[in-house]
C-alpha cells in the first residue's frame, strides 16, 4: 500500500470519547491547550500525524486510552465490507 493511502486506515473516535464525556471540541481544546482548528483537523481525519505529547495529553483529559482514540482498520477488512455491501445490493435486486 503506497504510503499516501495508509492514513485511510486509522479511524479517529474523538466524537464518540467527547459525545460519551459529555464534552464538547471547544472544552477539550482549553483543557488539552490545543486550538479548535488542529483538534477539528484530527477529529475530520484530515490529520497527517499527531504528536505523543498531543495524544498523551488528549488521552489524559478524555481519561482514555491511545487505542479508544485511535484505531487501524486493515484494508482487507475495508475491501471484504464494501464487496458484502455490493453482493447485498445485488441480491435486493434479484427477484
Amino acid at each position: 500500500m503506497p504510503p499516501d493511502e495508509e492514513p485511510d486506515a486509522i479511524r479517529i473516535h474523538l466524537d464518540r470519547l467527547l459525545d460519551e464525556r459529555g464534552m464538547t471540541l471547544t472544552e477539550l481544546s482549553t483543557r488539552v491547550g490545543i486550538t479548535v482548528v488542529n483538534l477539528s483537523v484530527l477529529k475530520n481525519r484530515r490529520a497527517k500525524a499527531i504528536r505523543f505529547s498531543t495524544l498523551a495529553a488528549i488521552c489524559e483529559v478524555l481519561n482514555c486510552q491511545p487505542g479508544d482514540l485511535i484505531t487501524h482498520v486493515p484494508s482487507t477488512v475495508e475491501e471484504n465490507a464494501e464487496q458484502e455491501g455490493s453482493t447485498t445490493g445485488q441480491r435486493r435486486s434479484e427477484p
